[in-house]
C-alpha cells in the first residue's frame, strides 16, 4: 500500500500501518499541518476553510477527520459535502475563505483518497507553500485551540448550483443557442459527483441528459480514468440512444472527455483544443498547456492569431504561465480546461458549456468537428531503471544527442522535430523515465517512442 506526500497534498491508500498509507492518523496530521499553515498566512480573528469531497467510499470518514481537526485548531469549516474539485475552488473566494481542501484521489481507483490543498484564491499551492506544510507535518510542536475557541462546521449544499450559475453567467456561454439545438447527451459520471453536477448543468442548458453511472455511491463501475479502453458502455449507450454525443468525467470532475455520435472518442487531448477554438473565435488571445499536451492547441491558437506557450507538467505550472502570458484559456491535455474568466483551475463544467456553445455555433456533428482539427496521435511509454542509474545524466546525454533540434529543458527534455515531438521526464518517486511522443500517425508516434527507448537503453547499458 502507498502514502505519497507532495507539495500539492497527501495521497494514499486506505487502511494499513500508519506512515505507509492514508490512515486516520496520517489524515489528521496533514490536515493539522495545513490548518496551522493557514493561520500563519495572515493575522485575523476568524479563519475559514471550505471542504468538499468526491463520492468515493472513504470520503465521509476522511472528511470528518479533516473537518474536526480544523475545528480543533479554531478554524471554521464550510462543509460542501459531495462536491467537485472546481466547485470547491469556486467556493473559496465566494465564501471569502482562507483556503480549501478537496477530498479526492482524482482518477485513482476506489482504495485511494487524498487531500488536495487550496490557497486563499481557491488555487493549488505552489512548491514553497506545499513544502512549508510538509515541514509542519513533521513537527512535534503543533498547537491546538482551547475549548472556548474551537471552530464550527457550517453545511452548505448550494455550491454546485452556485457554480453552475457562475458558468452560465460567462459571456461566451450561449445559453439560448444551445437550447435551440435540442441536444441529447449520454453522461458517464463514474458513480461520483460528476453524476450530480453535469446532468444539472445540461438541464439548465436545455440539453437532455441520459444518465449512465450517475449514482454518487463511490462504486466505480470501471477504471475511473476517462480513457477509451474504460468507456465501452458509454460508447454502446450513445449509439443505442441515438445521442448527439457522450460526456465522461473523472471522480472529482476536473478532467473531461467526449465521445462523438458514433461512440468514438473525440480525444481527451482535443477537449482543450475545441474549447480554445471557440473562445479564440470570440476573442483574440493567448493559450497555455503543458509540454506533454498536443501540438494541436498551438496550431489552433496560431490560426486565430494568438500566441501559444508550454509550461512544465502540473496544473500549478500551467496556471503560473497563463498568468504571466495573460492567456485567455489553457489547461492540460488530460481533458483539463482552465478558463480564467471564472477561476484558475481545471473545470469540466466550464468545458461542457464552452463545447456546447461551439456546437451550437457550428451546427455540425461532433465527428465532423473533430475532423476539422489537425490530427495528431500520441504514445505514452516509460522505462524502469535500476536505482543506481543516473537519470539526470541520461537526460543530459539525450539532450546532447539531439542538440541540433529544438530543445526545451524546463521540465525534463522535450525535443521538437518539424512534424513530431518527444518529451522525456523523470519520475520524482521512482527510477522511471516517462516518454511521451506525438506525430501525425499512431505508427509514427509509436516508432519514435521505441526509437528513443532503444537509445536510452543503449546509454544506460540495460
Amino acid at each position: 500500500m502507498t502514502l505519497i506526500k507532495s507539495i500539492s497534498g497527501i495521497r494514499g491508500t486506505i487502511g494499513g500501518p500508519v506512515g505507509d498509507n492514508l490512515t486516520p492518523i496520517d489524515t489528521v496530521k496533514f490536515a493539522a499541518a495545513y490548518g496551522i499553515w493557514i493561520k500563519t498566512q495572515r493575522e485575523k480573528e476568524n479563519y475559514r476553510v471550505v471542504v468538499g469531497r468526491d463520492a468515493r467510499i472513504s470520503g465521509d470518514m476522511i472528511q470528518n477527520l479533516v473537518m474536526n481537526t480544523l475545528i480543533g485548531l479554531g478554524i471554521h469549516v464550510i462543509d460542501l459535502g459531495l462536491s467537485t474539485t472546481p466547485t470547491v475552488e469556486v467556493a473559496v473566494p465566494m465564501e471569502h475563505a482562507d483556503g480549501g481542501i478537496i477530498l479526492t484521489a482524482s482518477h485513482n481507483p476506489k482504495q485511494w483518497n487524498a487531500l488536495k490543498l487550496l490557497n486563499v484564491k481557491g488555487e493549488f499551492l505552489n512548491a514553497e507553500e506545499g513544502q512549508k506544510i510538509l515541514d509542519i507535518s513533521e513537527s512535534d510542536a503543533m498547537q491546538f485551540s482551547d475549548v472556548d475557541n474551537l471552530g464550527k462546521i457550517t453545511r452548505n449544499d448550494a455550491y454546485i448550483d452556485l457554480h453552475i450559475d457562475e458558468v452560465l453567467d460567462l459571456q461566451f456561454v450561449d445559453i439560448e443557442a444551445i437550447k435551440k439545438c435540442k441536444l441529447k447527451v449520454v453522461v458517464d459520471g463514474v458513480n461520483s459527483t460528476g453524476g450530480i453536477a453535469i446532468p444539472l448543468l445540461l438541464e439548465r442548458l436545455g440539453v437532455e441528459p441520459i444518465k449512465l453511472y450517475c449514482k454518487p455511491n463511490g462504486h466505480f463501475p470501471h477504471n475511473p480514468e476517462p480513457l477509451k479502453e474504460h468507456l465501452t458502455e458509454l460508447s454502446k449507450w450513445i449509439v443505442k440512444e441515438r445521442a448527439d454525443f457522450g460526456i465522461v468525467v473523472d471522480p472529482d470532475v476536473d478532467r473531461l472527455a467526449f465521445m462523438d455520435e458514433n461512440g468514438d472518442m473525440f480525444g481527451e487531448e482535443y477537449t482543450l483544443v475545441a474549447c480554445a477554438d471557440y473562445v479564440l473565435s470570440q476573442k483574440k488571445g493567448n493559450t497555455v498547456s503543458n509540454m506533454s499536451s498536443s501540438r494541436a492547441l498551438k496550431d489552433v491558437t496560431q490560426k486565430h492569431g494568438g500566441s501559444y506557450q508550454a509550461s512544465a507538467v502540473g496544473e500549478v505550472n500551467v496556471v503560473q504561465l497563463m498568468k504571466e502570458t495573460h492567456a485567455i484559456i489553457g489547461g492540460e491535455g488530460n481533458g483539463g480546461i482552465i478558463y480564467p474568466e471564472l477561476h484558475y483551475g481545471r473545470d469540466s463544467l466550464v468545458g461542457v458549456a464552452l463545447f456546447l456553445s461551439l456546437l451550437a455555433e457550428r451546427q455540425i456533428p461532433v465527428s465532423e468537428l473533430r475532423a476539422s482539427y489537425p490530427s495528431y496521435f500520441m504514445s505514452k511509454e516509460k522505462i524502469k531503471l535500476t536505482p543506481e542509474i543516473d537519470v539526470d545524466k541520461i537526460l543530459h546525454e539525450m539532450e546532447e544527442k539531439y542538440t541540433n533540434e529544438d530543445i526545451t529543458t524546463v521540465d525534463g527534455v522535450k525535443i521538437d522535430f518539424p512534424e513530431k515531438w518527444v518529451h522525456l521526464r523523470k519520475s520524482n518517486t521512482e527510477p522511471i523515465i516517462r516518454i511521451y511522443t506525438e506525430a501525425k500517425s499512431q505508427e509514427k508516434a509509436d516508432a519514435l517512442a521505441f526509437k528513443i527507448i532503444s537509445e536510452i537503453k543503449e546509454i544506460a547499458k540495460i
